[in-house]
């Protein structure tokens, strides 16, 4: 299936160099592909993984490991961001 995975800030470094301009990427998964494996294969350090949506929607951390994506989903990752 497909889904789309978005990075961004720090985070869009971890993506192919040509997916980096628009920081996304097209990406063909499994079925029952969790937002955490999505991580894990990104080697996404934990630490800078802070705000992640799937379509809009907040996952929160103890939910990653079992929020499975379906077919068409947009994941969005953001860091920690400090600002003002």
């Amino acid at each position: 299936m497909k889904i789309t995975l978005k990075l961004f800030a720090t985070l869009g470094d971890y993506l192919p160099e040509a997916a980096r301009q628009k920081n996304e990427l097209p990406l063909e998964v499994a079925p029952g592909t969790t937002v955490a494996e999505i991580i894990s294969r990104f080697n996404l350090p934990v630490k800078l993984v802070h705000l992640v949506l799937v379509n809009g929607g907040y996952v929160a951390h103890d939910e990653r490991l079992a929020h499975q994506l379906q077919e068409g989903d947009v994941l969005a990752i953001w860091p920690p961001i400090a600002g003002g």
